[in-house]
């Protein structure tokens, strides 16, 4: 499978800033029909991510994201091979993956993209069972006795 992250990913990103209210992130989330936001420093590099399960919880009104956010973020470059990005998600039992170039945000995959491989028929499974060429029983030709 040659098909990199970049032909996968959702390039239209949201991004959130860690001084970001839960509320304001909330609207973001449903607004955009969306299950998680990247969170980014002053730089633009990934700081966190925040999920709807994140701010699923009762939570005081002006609550800055980072207080909820997740800080582990997982990050793929945009030229790699999507079975890495899948491998990380399985492993790491994660559904989203900030996708970066040069350490700045530049989309998002979800495990949801990923399914568009199986939708389109795009990958080929290792070690598909093959029928066999001849018939079993006696080859011709042999002699039985």
């Amino acid at each position: 499978m040659n098909i990199k992250v970049k032909d996968l990913m959702s390039g239209r990103v949201v991004l959130a800033r860690p001084h970001d209210t839960v509320e304001h992130v909330r609207g973001v989330l449903k607004r955009n029909r969306i299950h998680a936001i990247p969170v980014v420093d002053a730089d633009g590099a990934p700081a966190g991510m925040v999920s709807t399960a994140d701010l699923a919880e009762d939570l005081k009104p002006g609550t800055p994201v980072s207080g909820v956010m997740t800080e582990k973020v997982y990050v793929v470059p945009q030229y790699e091979d999507v079975a890495i990005a899948a491998r990380m998600m399985r492993n790491h039992r994660i559904h989203h993956l900030v996708v970066t170039h040069e350490k700045q945000v530049v989309g998002i995959l979800s495990s949801l993209d990923l399914l568009k491989l199986v939708e389109d028929h795009r990958f080929v499974m290792k070690g598909a069972p093959t029928t066999p060429s001849r018939k079993a029983g006696r080859r011709t030709g042999e002699s039985t006795s």
